[in-house]
C-alpha cells in the first residue's frame, strides 16, 4: 500500500512535534499557550534588549508576542531588528530555543508605521473582487514576513446584519456566500501555498460576535458559520479567534457545544484556538481566576490571548486534577504544529528579511487605489457625474479634506489614536485627502474652491460600550473626545461660497471617533450638524453630489431625493482621495455594488435581502445595488433545465453588453430562489458572481457553473438537496433581476455530513 509524501510529511512533522514536547518541562509547555503584548518593555531606551527582563519572563520561553506593530512609531527597520533581537535570545537562552510567533491586525494593511492602508473590510466587500482582494492580502504578508510577523489576526468574518453595529466595518456585510468568497480569497493571499513562506490567517470572530449567535439553528448553520466553515475547508486557516460574546447562553471561550461539538465535531477543524484579548478573564466575573483557566481550556480555547493573565495558573489547575495532561498536551501540540508549519522549528530558519525594508511600495499603493475605485459605491446620479464640464467646484464637509476620511478601524492610526491617544500625521504612509485628489486631478477650465463649513459633530455622542477588550474600560473615563480637524469650520462663509459655485461637492459622515470597536452612537442619521448643513447647501439651489465616508450605512432620507448625485465611499484608504477625484471627473467609472442593505429609516435590529425583503420600505437601497456612468444588457441566458439531484453541477452562460457611452465594470450576480413552496430554500440567496469589463458596445459572453450542493439546506444536522423547482435568476442586484430561468432536479434527496463545495466557478 503506497502512502502519498503529504502523509509522510505530516507524520514527519508530528513525530518532531512530539519529541519537542517529550523534552519540554511544564513550565515550558504552558509558556508555549500565551504571549506578552507589549514587545518594547523588554528593550532599553538606546534600542538594546534587555536581557535581565528577559531572564525573570521569558525564561521558559513564550508562545506570541501581541499587537507588536502598532503600539510603537517605529520604521520597518526598527522593528525588524527588535524581533532579530528577541528571536535571537530565545533561540539561544531557553532550554529548546523555541521562537515565539510574533502576529498583529491587518485587516487592511498591517497595522504598522509607514504600511500601506487599503479600504476597510466593508468597502472592499462592495469591490466583489476576490482576486485583487487576494493580491492585497499576499502583499501584506509578503511585507510582514520581513518584519518577522507570521500570524494575523485576522480577518474579521462575522456576518454582521444590524445596521448599528458598530464593528459592522470590519466585516464583508450581510451576507454569508459574499462573506465567505471574501474571507477565502484573505485568507488564501496570507498563506499561499505554504505557510513556511505565508502568515498565518486567524479567522474571528466564532461564533456570531456580529450578530447571529442566538439565531434559528437553520440560519446560524446556513450563513452566519459560512465564512469560518469556508476558510477551514477552502482556505486551510489555521487559527480561530473566539469572541467576546455569549453563544447561546454560555460565553465564547469557556463554551463546550461551540469550540468542541460544532468547531472540531462538525467542521473538523484542527487548528488552534485563540481567546479574543482578555476574555479567558472577562468570562464569569463572579468566578476566580483559577475557575475561568478551568472552563477555559478544558471547553477548548487553546491560547490565552494576549498576555496568560489567567493561564498562568495552569500549574495550580494540573496539580489539583482539574485540568488533565492529555487537556494541556493537546493544547500545547496544536501551537507547536502551528509553529511547525510556519517553519519556526526548522533548522536555519529565516525568521526576518535582512537590509533595508521598504513599506508602501508604488505596487502596494496602486492595488490600494484599485481596491478603492472598485469599493466606491455610486447610489444616485440624476446626470450631474462625472464633472466633465468646465465648471466652479466648491468643496466642504469635515471629511473633505481630513485623514480621517480615510482610515477605518484598526489601521494604524485609528488605532495609535483611540486606544493611545497619539496623533499620527498624514504622511506616513501619505494619506491622500479627497481635497489632495480633486485639485491634483482638477480638469483643465475648472476651478476648485474649499471650505471646511461644519465639523463632524459639535457635541461628543460616541458612548463606550460595555465588555469587549478590557482596555476600553480606561476609554470610558476619556470618552468625551471629538477630534480636533485643526479647521475652522465657518458655515456663513462657506454657504456664500456655494451660492457662487456651478457644484457643490459635500462631503460628510463618520470618523475613527463616532464608529469602531466599543464606540457606540444612538442614531444611523449623520452626525451632529452634517444632515442641516447639508438642506443648507442644497437650499443654494446648486446641484449637490453627496459623498458619504464612515463604516456603516447612514439614514439620509430626508436629502437624498434633493441632491443631485449620492456615491457611498465608505474608509476608502490611502489612495481614496485619487480614487474618488478619478470616479468624480469621469477618469474611472464606478462599479462597486453595496454589501449591505442599506436603510431608509432607523434599523437597530437584524434585516438582509435573503429574509425576503424586495419591498420592505425601510430599505433605501438592496443589497447588491448600485450605479454607473455607462448602462448593460443581459441576454442569450443558455443552459438545460433538468437535472438530477445525484448530478455534480449545472453550467449556463449570458451575454452581458455595454450599452452606454463609458468603459465600464459590471458585476453579474447569481441567485438562487424556490419555486416549490413547500422548499426549504430561504427566499432568495447569492451563489454567484463574477466582475466583467466592457468598452462602450462590448458584449461578452460569461460562464457560469453552480455545484448541485448550492441549491441545498441545512435540516436536522446534514445538508440536502431536495427533487424540486428552483429559479436561477440573474441581476444587477438582488431586487434587479434581469434574466430568469426556471430549473428541476429530479432523484431522491442528496444527503451529506457537511457541504462539499461552497462557490460558483
Amino acid at each position: 500500500m503506497m502512502t502519498s509524501c503529504t502523509n509522510i510529511e505530516k507524520n514527519t512533522a508530528n513525530d518532531e512535534v512530539d519529541d519537542l514536547y517529550n523534552r519540554m518541562s511544564q513550565e515550558e509547555r504552558i509558556a508555549q499557550l500565551y504571549g506578552k503584548i507589549h514587545l518594547e518593555e523588554f528593550f532599553l531606551t538606546d534600542g538594546t534588549l534587555d536581557t535581565a527582563k528577559c531572564n525573570r519572563e521569558l525564561k521558559n520561553g513564550i508562545g506570541h508576542f501581541s499587537q507588536y506593530a502598532v503600539g510603537q512609531r517605529k520604521s520597518p527597520d526598527e522593528l525588524r531588528d527588535m524581533v532579530a533581537k528577541m528571536q535571537n535570545w530565545l533561540i539561544k537562552n531557553t532550554p529548546n530555543g523555541i521562537p515565539a510567533i510574533f502576529h498583529e491586525e491587518v485587516l487592511s494593511g498591517i497595522a504598522s508605521y509607514n504600511a500601506t492602508v487599503y479600504p476597510q473590510q466593508i468597502g472592499l466587500a462592495c469591490s466583489f473582487n476576490t482576486e485583487l482582494a487576494e493580491t492585497k492580502t499576499r502583499q501584506t504578508a509578503q511585507n510582514f514576513r520581513k518584519i518577522g510577523g507570521r500570524m494575523a489576526l485576522s480577518p474579521m468574518v462575522d456576518v454582521v446584519r444590524n445596521p448599528s453595529f458598530n464593528r459592522l466595518e470590519e466585516s464583508y456585510g450581510e451576507d454569508g456566500y459574499l462573506s465567505a468568497a471574501m474571507g477565502v480569497a484573505f485568507v488564501k493571499g496570507l498563506q499561499g501555498e505554504d505557510l513556511k513562506t505565508g502568515i498565518a490567517a486567524c479567522s474571528k470572530h466564532f461564533l456570531g460576535y456580529g450578530g447571529g449567535c442566538d439565531a434559528p439553528e437553520k440560519e446560524l448553520m446556513e450563513d452566519i458559520i459560512l465564512p469560518h466553515e469556508a476558510i477551514i475547508r477552502e482556505g486551510k486557516s489555521q487559527c480561530i479567534m473566539t469572541g467576546y460574546h455569549p453563544f447561546q447562553g454560555t460565553k465564547c471561550v469557556r463554551n463546550r457545544q461551540l469550540q468542541q461539538d460544532i468547531l472540531r465535531s462538525y467542521l473538523q477543524y484542527e487548528g488552534a484556538t485563540f481567546s479574543d484579548y482578555w476574555s479567558v478573564d472577562q468570562s464569569d466575573e463572579s468566578e476566580d481566576t483559577l475557575r475561568k483557566t478551568v472552563e477555559a481550556i478544558n471547553n477548548g480555547n487553546d491560547v490565552d490571548l494576549p498576555n496568560g493573565d489567567c493561564y498562568k495558573y495552569l500549574p495550580e489547575a494540573l496539580q489539583k486534577g482539574l485540568v488533565s495532561e492529555e487537556t494541556l498536551e493537546a493544547a500545547v501540540k496544536r501551537v507547536l504544529k502551528l509553529k511547525a508549519k510556519l517553519g519556526l522549528l526548522d533548522k536555519n530558519v529565516k525568521l526576518y528579511e535582512e537590509g533595508h525594508i521598504e513599506f508602501d511600495t508604488p505596487e502596494e499603493r496602486a492595488t490600494a487605489y484599485q481596491l478603492a475605485t472598485q469599493s466606491v459605491v455610486l447610489l444616485k446620479n440624476d446626470g450631474t457625474l462625472p464633472l466633465i464640464r468646465p465648471e466652479k467646484i466648491f468643496l466642504t464637509g469635515p471629511n473633505a479634506h481630513s485623514m480621517w476620511a480615510m482610515l477605518g478601524d484598526y489601521t494604524y492610526h485609528s488605532m495609535r489614536y483611540f486606544w493611545q491617544l497619539k496623533i499620527e500625521d498624514d504622511m506616513h504612509p501619505h494619506i491622500v485627502s479627497l481635497k489632495d485628489g480633486m485639485s491634483a486631478k482638477l480638469p483643465q477650465e475648472c476651478t476648485l474652491e474649499y471650505s471646511r463649513g461644519c465639523d463632524w459633530t459639535e457635541k461628543v455622542e460616541t458612548i463606550i460600550e460595555e465588555g469587549g477588550d478590557s482596555r476600553a474600560a480606561y476609554m470610558r473615563s476619556i470618552q468625551n473626545r471629538r477630534i480636533d480637524s485643526g479647521e475652522k469650520a465657518d458655515s456663513s462663509t462657506a454657504l456664500k461660497m456655494a451660492a457662487q459655485s456651478d457644484v457643490i461637492v459635500a462631503a460628510m459622515g463618520e470618523n475613527v471617533i463616532l464608529c469602531g470597536e466599543n464606540r457606540d452612537r444612538t442614531t444611523l442619521r449623520l452626525p451632529g450638524e452634517q444632515e442641516n448643513y447639508v438642506k443648507k447647501l442644497i437650499a443654494t439651489g446648486k446641484p449637490v453630489v453627496l459623498i458619504l465616508f464612515g463604516g456603516r450605512a447612514q439614514i439620509i432620507s430626508d436629502i437624498a431625493d434633493k441632491c443631485a448625485a449620492i456615491i457611498q465611499a465608505w474608509y476608502p484608504g490611502e489612495e481614496g482621495g485619487n480614487a474618488l477625484a478619478d470616479i468624480l471627473y469621469g477618469n474611472v467609472n464606478p462599479s462597486g455594488k453595496l454589501s449591505v442593505s442599506y436603510p431608509a429609516v432607523e434599523l437597530h435590529e437584524p434585516i438582509c435581502y435573503n429574509y425576503g425583503m424586495e419591498n420592505d420600505k425601510r430599505i433605501a437601497y438592496p443589497f447588491g445595488y448600485g450605479l454607473s456612468y455607462t448602462t448593460f444588457e443581459y441576454s442569450n441566458l443558455s443552459m438545460d433545465t433538468i437535472f438530477k439531484t445525484t448530478d455534480k453541477g449545472i453550467r449556463f452562460c449570458l451575454d452581458v453588453t455595454n450599452t452606454g457611452k463609458y468603459e465600464g465594470d459590471e458585476i453579474v450576480q447569481i441567485y438562487i430562489s424556490p419555486a416549490d413552496n413547500s422548499s426549504k430554500l430561504k427566499p432568495i440567496q447569492l451563489q454567484g458572481f463574477k466582475r466583467v469589463s466592457l468598452k462602450p458596445g462590448e458584449s461578452r459572453k460569461v460562464e457560469f457553473y453552480l455545484n448541485t450542493t448550492q441549491f441545498g439546506f441545512y435540516d436536522n444536522g446534514h445538508w440536502s438537496v431536495n427533487s424540486g423547482k428552483y429559479l436561477l435568476k440573474i441581476g444587477a442586484s438582488s431586487t434587479d433581476i434581469r434574466l430568469q430561468k426556471e430549473v428541476a432536479f429530479t432523484g431522491e434527496q442528496r444527503t451529506t455530513p457537511l457541504r462539499d463545495k461552497y462557490f460558483a466557478e
